[in-house]
């Protein structure tokens, strides 16, 4: 496993990886892409050197993310090698250069959702598949307890950021006669990723609102499950395209409905209707006019977490994409890769002195990593590395971390 730096993603990976690597890896990220344009300029045949060695020594290279640009460059020397797994949903010139990177590099491309398939809108010619995010849940819906008679607990969890949309709940709120939106209490649930400003910003509109007291702003928790458990319903009010949408996910297995933007991923996870509710993104008095409706009519929308459950349970489960993910590994060590005898203790890969982390020996993999029987790379952006900073669907536990 290849990271650009340690972060809190690291403690989950360890538990299945033989060894966790840190290395310079070649991100496109839109803070600071002038810089890597000009002055970056001089890192990337370093960084595309390492990535064709990390090539030369594996079966099958897994890149997580579209952005790591040097693997994509590097892929395209090694037909059959690589498997990129397209998690973002970019937006105007980078959308162009990121369909350029995967079209160059010739890989076997999984993206995350239909909607992030017609984003990137690839020929056909291009192998390419959807596998949905796996999303960890709860072994059971909650009860849900609402019933009109208390305060309906609405719940935002995600980083502090314009695109996530804190705003558009806030201006929602701010449109609700007095005698509905005193049956509302608001939990957000995040930090902004460096822009303690934005922070301090939305922290002060808070405090000199009408809702000062129904309203919280609590930092990013790594733990979100007491949050759910607080919530009634959950909001999703998204200004730009989700890849999938995973806090809509995560809300369905708790059983607890989503109030979502009618976009991107979000439409792909939410049955209007049945399993939440989908409103047009931006447009605060429409997500006004539904949650009088939610807040009015709790009878209407008693068999929605159960029908999320099951939506959750079919669709969207680590067990789901854990088997979608090895089945199309061992399909592409069979069919391609280096042609090497992976049970050949010479074919895998030797260590990578440049690159290993002082800090951990190399580990054993589990055994169902072993039993893939090849020799098996993965490299990307760390989710809590904003990756290119677009909206990219994080696959890690961290909502809204900094």
């Amino acid at each position: 496993m290849v990271l650009p730096r340690v972060g809190p993603i690291v403690p989950f990976l360890e538990a299945f990886a033989t060894r966790v690597d840190y290395a310079h890896l070649w991100v496109l990220r839109r803070k600071g892409l002038g810089r890597l344009a000009t002055l970056g300029l001089l890192a990337l045949p370093i960084a595309l050197g390492r990535a064709v060695r990390r090539f030369a020594r594996a079966d099958l290279v897994y890149v997580n993310t579209a952005v790591v640009a040097d693997h994509l460059l590097a892929a395209r020397f090694f037909p059959g090698r690589a498997i990129v797994h397209v998690h973002e949903i970019p937006q105007g010139p980078a959308l162009t250069v990121l369909r350029g990177l995967i079209r160059w590099s010739r890989a076997e491309i999984v993206f995350n959702s239909q909607a992030t398939r017609s984003a990137f809108a690839l020929p056909a010619s291009i192998p390419a598949r959807v596998i949905h995010n796996g999303i960890a849940g709860p072994p059971a819906a909650l009860t849900q307890t609402y019933d009109g008679t208390r305060a309906l607990r609405v719940l935002m969890l995600g980083r502090l950021s314009r695109i996530k949309g804190q705003e558009v709940l806030l201006d929602a709120l701010d449109a609700l006669p007095a005698d509905i939106a005193r049956r509302i209490e608001l939990r957000i649930v995040g930090s902004a990723f460096e822009d303690p400003e934005r922070e301090r910003r939305l922290a002060a509109r808070i405090a000199g609102s009408a809702h000062a007291g129904r309203v919280t702003l609590r930092p990013f928790d790594p733990d979100p499950d007491p949050h759910y458990r607080w919530a009634d319903i959950v909001a999703v009010p998204s200004r730009l395209p989700e890849s999938l949408g995973r806090v809509a996910i995560e809300a369905m297995a708790y059983g607890r409905p989503p109030l979502v933007s009618a976009i991107g991923g979000l439409a792909e996870v939410v049955e209007h209707g049945r399993t939440g509710w989908c409103v047009p993104p931006d447009r605060p008095e429409v997500l006004s006019e539904a949650l009088a409706r939610i807040v009015a009519a709790p009878e209407a929308w008693r068999g929605f977490p159960e029908a999320g459950r099951r939506r959750y349970e079919a669709l969207f489960t680590e067990d789901a994409a854990r088997r979608a993910i090895g089945a199309l590994v061992r399909e592409r060590s069979g069919s391609g890769g280096s042609g090497r005898d992976a049970s050949d203790p010479a074919s895998h890969p030797r260590p990578h002195p440049e690159l290993r982390s002082e800090a951990e020996p190399p580990r054993r993999p589990p055994e169902d990593a072993r039993s893939l029987n090849s020799s098996f790379e993965a490299a990307g952006a760390a989710p809590q590395d904003e990756g290119a900073g677009w909206t990219r669907e994080s696959t890690s536990p961290m909502r809204g971390a900094p």
